[in-house]
Formats: structure tokens, C-alpha cells, sequence
């Protein structure tokens, strides 16, 4: 069995199919021995389990994933990689390697007929340049995702777990701790890929809610008034929505003052409650 993390190891597989890093894809291959094995752990993953991985590069954490789980459908967008990728993992018959583009995919058809409709999990190292559009687009679903582990970029996955009420509150942050509980699992330092990235990494979790924590008259309106309030932060939250939202600010006042929000409030400082209350309150008085 090859050690798919040993430098040595990568290059002679990536020379064999004369195949080049390519920096729009943000490839960089995993060279510690000991990241994947405990990612694929502490995602949850079993023999009963099925998983989504999305960017296996040279199929590191695809391994690891085929060895403890029932079935591991892994999805790459690079052409270039689907031989390498067929060469590293030709030992394994659990798992399905399929050539697309995550963002343009039809996901809900294609994992439930991947997984007959049973539920599963996803567990990746996410390419970073895309990382905010994949988990929206996985969390957004309909489907039956029991937790999404990824490895992103330290500072994305800090901003993703502060989660509402905090100075490191960011719009993003709020809608992943709407759809789910985040958890920040550990660190990756730079020195651990080849080639190395500008910046470090972590590893996360998102727990999808079964019940949301708030009940919405209207998700687009919330997430609008979301990114209104973050769109010029360092503004009070009475001035970024009324400029935004075109609401005038008497009765922007009135409605925050229902919603017990001061109006020198910036928009780190509201809870996920608040932002909820307010926006069913302004979505009353518009329609």
C-alpha cells in the first residue's frame, strides 16, 4: 500500500502521469501522514456510513475514508487527476470516483441516486478559492447530510465557528450557525503541504440542524438584512439597513426598538435570535 502523503511517493505518481500542480485549483497535496487519518475519525464515519468527498487531489483522504466507511463517492473537478486517481485507489471497490464540477452538479439527484436516498456524510479538503460556495450549496440542500467535516483556510474556519454576538461574527458565520452547529476540531500548519500554502489551516465540523433555531417568514429577507448589516460593519446597524433595505430610519428605530436592539448596534453585535425577530418585524411592516 502506498504512503500517498510521502513526498517522494507524490512525485513519482504525479511524473508517472506527467501531471503539474495548477495554482487556479488551489492544489495542494497533503505530505503528514497522520492529518487524514484523524480527519476521516473524527468525521463519523463507519462501516454503515456513506461519504462525499469533494477534491481528493491524489485520493490521501480517499483512503482513509474507503477504510472505515461503507461507501465513498469522490468528486473531482481536474480531468488530469481521474487516472491518477484510478492508479491510487484501484485497490479499493467502495469507492466512486466521479469527474464534475461540485458548484454545477445536480446534487440532490446525483447523491440520491448514488446512496438510494440513505443519508451520509461529507468529509473533504476543500479547494479554498471555493470553500464559502460549497458548504452554502451542501447546507442550502435538501439532502440528508448527518455532518460536513472540511479542512479550510485557519481564518475562514475561525470566522465560520465564532458564531453570532461576537466581534469575529461575519455574515457567513451567522448563516452557517443558522443551518448548523459549527466545531472547530484542530489546526494544520502550512509546513504540512507540498507545495506550501501562504497561509495555515483547520479542520471544522457542521452539524446540520434538524430544527432551525428560529422560524423565518421570509429566509431571503433574513439573509438579505444579514449581508446589508455586514456589508459596512464598522456602521451602526440603524444606518447599514437603512441605506441598504431603503427603510426609513423612524421606523427602522421603532423596529428595533421592538426587537430590543440598540440603535447604536453594529452588526457583530446581534445574536442569531435578534436577526430573526428583526427580519420577520421588517418583513411585516413591507408587506
Amino acid at each position: 500500500m502506498e504512503n500517498l502523503s510521502d513526498i517522494k511517493t507524490i512525485k513519482t505518481i504525479l511524473k508517472k502521469h506527467k501531471f503539474k500542480f495548477s495554482h487556479s485549483l488551489g492544489q495542494n497535496f497533503i505530505i503528514n501522514k497522520n492529518i487524514c487519518p484523524e480527519m476521516a475519525k473524527m468525521s463519523g464515519a463507519n462501516k454503515e456510513t456513506n461519504v462525499i468527498e469533494i477534491g481528493p487531489g491524489i485520493g490521501v483522504l480517499t483512503k482513509e475514508l474507503a477504510k472505515i466507511s461503507k461507501h465513498v463517492l469522490t468528486i473531482e473537478l481536474d480531468t488530469r487527476l481521474i487516472p491518477v486517481l484510478k492508479d491510487t485507489l484501484c485497490e479499493y471497490n467502495n469507492i466512486e470516483i466521479l469527474n464534475g464540477d461540485i458548484l454545477k452538479l445536480d446534487i440532490e439527484k446525483i447523491f440520491n441516486e448514488k446512496f438510494n436516498g440513505e443519508d451520509f456524510i461529507v468529509c473533504a479538503n476543500l479547494p479554498y478559492y471555493i470553500t464559502t460556495p460549497i458548504i452554502m450549496k451542501l447546507l442550502e440542500s435538501n439532502l440528508k447530510i448527518k455532518s460536513i467535516t472540511v479542512m479550510v483556510q485557519k481564518e475562514v474556519a475561525q470566522r465560520l465557528c465564532a458564531g453570532c454576538g461576537k466581534r469575529e461574527s461575519s455574515a457567513i458565520g451567522i448563516a452557517i450557525n443558522y443551518y448548523s452547529k459549527p466545531t472547530y476540531l484542530f489546526d494544520v500548519d502550512k509546513t504540512n503541504f507540498e507545495p506550501s500554502p501562504k497561509v495555515d489551516s483547520a479542520v471544522i465540523k457542521l452539524t446540520p440542524k434538524k430544527t432551525k433555531d428560529i422560524e423565518l417568514l421570509s429566509e431571503k429577507l433574513f439573509f438579505s438584512i444579514i449581508k446589508a448589516s455586514f456589508s459596512q460593519r464598522r456602521k451602526t446597524i440603524l444606518n447599514s439597513l437603512s441605506s441598504n433595505l431603503k427603510i426609513s430610519k423612524d421606523t427602522l428605530k421603532k423596529l428595533l426598538e421592538k426587537t430590543n436592539i440598540l440603535t447604536d448596534s453594529r452588526a457583530e453585535n446581534l445574536t442569531l435570535q435578534q436577526y430573526g425577530t428583526l427580519s420577520n418585524l421588517i418583513y411585516k411592516e413591507m408587506n
